[in-house]
Formats: structure tokens, C-alpha cells, sequence
């Protein structure tokens, strides 16, 4: 791998730390916003999905033109506007004002996904694709080994307000970054001489190839079942198994240490063994997890087997314990 290219694979990845951070973080927050605004379990899901339905339709929009244009221009459009209204999330003193903040930054975090991985697969050929993206996504396991309990550590501190501050200062830092270091991506552009496509030429095209629309339903069935589980998971923990807020970000430090071993692991077996297969063996692992964790029985705090170890780490005291 090139120095140009790990340069891309940095930035990118820091980008979607940053990017990913906003949108774990507003789900176990869901324990301090409840209680603060005095909200209901389907409020706090209307304030959730207020993100991502926002998202669908600025990156179903975006889709019959953002093929237009330099995907550099375009990434950093939206990571402005949508740092805005992530700052504006952390700036909102009332449910409303958090509602319209979290609709905006979704307006343009719709288009950052697709453009991180449009970038990569220009810049990786096929072959070498799957460890890229390995270490695009492993921005996500940093994200919940290092954000998410750092993000709740100052939640405890400070308020709720402050994890958003940090996300919105944080990419602040890293736009001169992508501005000084990150290449003009305009390869997918199409020649002058090039017919021109229809404007509904997006749509016709997915649905004259059944793969397409095929692999489009099939990772909207895997968000909707992952989006079923994860919001509540914090809330979950705390108010139904009885971990303390103390305790919750411990379970985000180690599934997130686990998962950026595997991002990494897994996405170089994919161009060793094929994506396909590699795909439905860690699904169907993933299957008995779900439903163990989505299961447990209430807890008076901890699990007894737990606190000696910690005991031996921490000289008898848990790491958050005196927040």
C-alpha cells in the first residue's frame, strides 16, 4: 500500500470516527435525554430517527446527481453542514430545538457514508478492497472502544450536551486536514463526449439488475434489524437489567475492542476467501449473540464474577465509580 493511499485511508477513517461517533453517541444518551426532557420510549425513537430518515431522503435525493461532481467537494459539503448541526445538538436547550438540529446534520451525514465508500472504491481495486474497507470500518470499533465511553464519561461530568460539542470540535480539526491532503477525486466523471445519461437513468438502472436491487434490500434488512436492537440498548442495560451508568460504557470499551480486531482480521480473510461466504459465517455466528444480549435477566448492578477483576485492575474500585 502507497503513502498516498494510507494518507485516504486515515483521513477517511478519522472522518467516519467522527461521523460514526455522532450517531452511536445519541443512542446511549438516551439515558440522560429521557430523564431531561422528560421523554417516552417512542419520543426518544421519533428523536433517533429523526437522524436517519432525514439521511434516506438527503442520500436518495443526493443519488440522481451527486455523480456530478468532484466526491472530494461533495464530502466536504456535507461534513460542514453536518458538523453544524451537530454543534447545534449540543447547543439546544429544549426537545424541539434538538429535533430540528438532529433533522439537519442528518440532511448531509446522508451523504457522507456513501461518499467515504464511493472514494474508496475508486482509489482500491477489488482485490484489495476488502482490507480497505476493513480499516475504514474499524473507525466504528474506535468509535465505541474510545468515543462512546469517553463521550459518556462527559456526559456523566459535564451534561449531555458536551459529547456533541466534542464530536462538532473534533471535525472542526480534521476539515484542513481533508482539504490539504485529500486528492480530487474526479475519475468517476464522465468524458465530454460521453452520451448523457437520463436523471432517471439511478433508478432504471437498479431495478434492470436484479443484483442491485437485491443487495439494496438486503442492507436495508440488515439496518432495520440492526436499528430494531441498538438505540435501546443503553436504556436496556440500565432500566431493564439494572447496570448502573457507570457500568454501560464498559460493555461499549469491549465490544468495540473487539470489533476493531475484527474489522481489520475479517475484512483481509474477504479478499482471501470471498466476501460472500465470510459474510454468512460471521452472520450466523452473530445470531445466537443477539438474542443472549436482547435476553438477559435482570441484574442487581453487575454480574458477581465481574467485580473481582476489576477488583485486581482498579484496587478494588470501578473506573467510573467516583463520576
Amino acid at each position: 500500500m502507497s503513502w498516498k493511499e494510507r494518507i485516504i485511508l486515515i483521513l477517511l477513517a478519522a472522518l467516519n470516527f467522527t461521523h460514526i461517533l455522532d450517531f452511536m453517541i445519541m443512542m446511549p444518551l438516551g439515558n440522560y435525554l429521557m430523564p431531561y426532557f422528560d421523554l417516552s420510549p417512542q419520543q426518544f425513537s421519533v428523536l433517533v430517527s429523526a437522524y436517519t430518515i432525514s439521511a434516506a431522503v438527503s442520500g436518495f435525493g443526493a443519488a440522481f446527481f451527486v455523480d456530478r461532481f468532484d466526491r472530494k467537494k461533495v464530502l466536504l459539503f456535507a461534513y460542514v453542514g453536518f458538523l453544524i448541526g451537530t454543534i447545534g445538538c449540543g447547543l439546544a436547550p429544549t426537545f424541539i430545538t434538538l429535533f430540528l438540529a438532529r433533522t439537519f446534520a442528518g440532511l448531509f451525514g446522508g451523504l457522507i457514508g456513501a461518499q467515504v465508500l464511493s472514494i474508496v472504491a475508486d482509489s482500491f481495486p477489488y482485490e484489495r478492497r476488502g482490507a480497505a474497507m476493513g480499516a475504514i470500518m474499524s473507525a466504528f470499533a474506535l468509535a465505541s472502544t474510545f468515543g462512546v465511553p469517553f463521550a459518556l464519561y462527559l456526559a456523566n461530568l459535564i451534561s449531555w450536551h458536551a459529547p456533541f460539542l466534542l464530536v462538532g470540535f473534533l471535525g472542526i480539526a480534521l476539515i484542513p486536514l481533508i482539504m490539504r491532503y485529500l486528492p480530487a477525486m474526479t475519475g468517476h466523471l464522465q468524458a465530454e463526449d460521453a452520451p448523457v445519461q437520463s436523471k432517471w437513468s439511478v433508478i432504471t438502472n437498479v431495478f434492470a439488475d436484479p443484483r442491485q436491487y437485491r443487495a439494496l434490500l438486503f442492507s436495508g434488512l440488515i439496518m432495520f434489524g440492526h436499528f430494531s436492537i441498538i438505540p435501546f440498548i443503553n436504556p436496556y442495560m440500565e432500566f431493564n437489567v439494572g447496570f448502573s451508568k457507570n457500568f454501560t460504557p464498559l460493555i461499549y470499551l469491549v465490544g468495540g475492542v473487539a470489533a476493531f480486531f475484527a474489522s481489520n482480521i475479517l475484512g483481509r480473510l474477504s479478499d482471501v476467501y470471498g466476501k460472500v461466504p465470510l459474510f454468512m459465517i460471521c452472520t450466523f455466528s452473530a445470531l445466537p449473540m443477539v438474542f443472549i444480549i436482547t435476553n438477559l435477566p435482570p441484574s442487581s448492578g453487575v454480574y458477581p464474577g465481574i467485580d473481582p477483576i476489576w477488583a485486581l485492575v482498579f484496587g478494588g474500585h470501578w473506573p467510573w465509580s467516583n463520576l
